[in-house]
């Protein structure tokens, strides 16, 4: 059985007061809090077992670099990738985003050309791929949002042309909490003869997802945001299309031979990780897959979606609650304002309660001007909040309106 107290045990920082009060910690979209065990393997190779892998013939060299390719198993069958040729480590999701377009860019892009992306995204899935497009003379065109928060779906015959080289979609919104259907996105783009990229940051913690179902070309996450640590993410590319791209980063490790006339490059996914990983954050991430793995996913998505459920009923409760997207099908993302009182303060008056949520633009500005607003509240559920924690946010709210004048 899925048991939230027993979960929260696991997370020393949930048991922490601020100023006086104890943690409702509402942030977990811009990162979730580690369990105990992930910390400690961590912790136990920095104090056992630290050395640079895939370099040294020495014992604790092979025994870091046996931990790592462990990890991209893990990662692999995590999102049922069919090699792990397919995986790539790289710092996150940003980062993720960015090889593709460059490395992707270099090979299948020319002037003329188009990039899609939709309304809804996060910065790192639209500012990469205005500078792919200010490289190569190609042509960025968007998906437009429905005030709902969905996609409008029906637009993309008009959008795809045989121009497309390339569709960028967040499989869940940072904001809105949409799922989109990726599945369906996937399929129009690649009638169109265009390759998908999906952002799978607000995905992956939440409910099970399978890369070859979903039938997409890449699909880039972060650790950080699944219980893991900052500063390690994974790139899912197709190996056909990996093979035909250059790598993005020269340096150790991504070659086979140097010379100073030609270098050869090293084999997939090598070909693509280019200098000293963070090889423990790697073990890291491994070990909150783990940890995923032995709660259930499917346990975790059922928990998360009847908390967001109760939240969304809860804030509708309040006077003056503006809630910011009603797509039939959402993940635990909640955003939403206060008439007449602007995000910052709310933010900064529920922290003195010991509430942290996220209040700004959320990296998400054109989505901000969709809906005529500088900036919004976000809380996002993880699988150790509870009911209680968003009872105390909407008291929490109902305080801050009242002090404000406007409850």
């Amino acid at each position: 059985m899925f048991e939230v107290n027993h979960i929260r045990e696991e997370f020393p920082i949930l048991k922490e007061q601020v100023h006086g009060q104890p943690l409702v910690y509402l942030d977990n979209g811009a990162t979730t809090q580690r369990p105990a065990r992930v910390i400690k393997t961590m912790t136990e190779y920095y104090l056992r077992y630290n050395a640079n892998v895939h370099r040294g013939v020495h014992y604790l060299s092979n025994l870091c670099t046996d931990a790592n390719e462990q990890a991209r198993e893990r990662v692999r069958a995590f999102i049922h990738a069919r090699s792990v040729e397919e995986i790539i480590f790289t710092r996150g999701t940003t980062e993720g985003i960015n090889l593709v377009a460059y490395s992707f860019g270099e090979a299948f892009v020319r002037a003329g050309d188009e990039i899609l992306v939709t309304g809804m995204e996060h910065h790192s899935n639209i500012v990469p791929w205005q500078m792919l497009c200010e490289r190569k003379g190609a042509v960025l065109k968007v998906l437009p949002v429905r005030d709902n928060g969905e996609l409008e779906i029906e637009a993309l015959p008009l959008l795809l042309t045989e121009k497309t080289r390339l569709v960028a979609v967040t499989h869940v919104s940072n904001v809105l909490g949409t799922i989109n259907p990726v599945r369906r996105l996937v399929e129009a783009a690649h009638a169109a003869g265009a390759c998908v990229l999906v952002d799978g940051a607000q995905a992956v913690p939440h409910f099970p997802v399978d890369v070859q179902a979903l039938g997409c070309d890449f699909y880039a996450f972060s650790a950080h945001k699944m219980y893991g640590p900052t500063g390690v993410g994974v790139l899912y590319g197709k190996r056909d299309l990996l093979l035909r791209m250059p790598p993005w980063q020269g340096g150790g490790e991504m070659i086979k031979e140097v010379r100073f006339d030609k270098t050869t490059y090293n084999d997939l996914p090598f070909k693509f990780e280019a200098g000293t990983p963070d090889f423990i954050g790697i073990i890291g991430l491994g070990a909150a897959i783990d940890y995923l793995a032995a709660i259930g996913l499917e346990q975790v998505a059922a928990h998360e979606e009847e908390l967001s459920r109760y939240a969304r009923e809860q804030l509708k409760t309040l006077p003056g609650i503006v809630i910011y997207g009603e797509a039939p099908g959402t993940s635990s993302v909640l955003s939403f304002g206060i008439e007449g009182v602007h995000p910052f303060d709310a933010g900064t008056l529920l922290d003195q309660l010991g509430i942290a949520v996220r209040t700004g633009q959320m990296c998400a500005e054109p989505l901000m001007r969709h809906y005529g607003v500088t900036a919004m509240i976000r809380a996002s559920f993880a699988m150790y909040n509870t009911r209680q924690e968003v009872d105390m946010l909407r008291d929490g709210l109902r305080r801050v309106s009242a002090l404000l004048g406007n409850g």
